[in-house]
């Protein structure tokens, strides 16, 4: 039964997914529908959580848009997700960055992993 399940849930996984972390900057373009068109639009922010796996992988992306903090949760192997791109590396001391939440300004940036020390 087990291998049957693996067997579909592999068929619905995408193959050319990018490797990103906690942290990340990426740029995330989605396919929007809009009446019979459909076009791609960019969402840009940091990685802040990574859940499940498998086919259910969602990761979370946190922006700031006009002074308010927006998150948006994405399905990684969804059929809606063009691309997702890396722009910057980051280097977080935690596994969730809930903590960003609270903080504004540059105590929100997280560290990038081409820094020097």
């Amino acid at each position: 039964m087990n291998n049957l399940v693996k067997s579909v849930e592999m068929e619905g996984m995408k193959s050319s997914v990018p490797e990103f972390a906690i942290g990340d900057t990426v740029k995330v373009m989605q396919k929007i529908k809009e009446g019979d068109k459909e076009r791609l639009q960019a969402y840009e922010g940091v990685v802040i959580a990574r859940k499940n796996g498998g086919v259910r992988e969602t990761f979370t992306v946190r922006k700031i848009s006009y002074g308010v903090g927006v998150e948006k949760s994405f399905p990684i192997h969804s059929p809606k997700i063009a691309s997702i791109e890396v722009i910057r590396k980051g280097k977080p001391r935690r596994a969730k960055l809930y903590y960003v939440r609270e903080l504004t300004g540059k105590a929100a940036k997280v560290k990038s992993a081409t820094e020097n020390k």
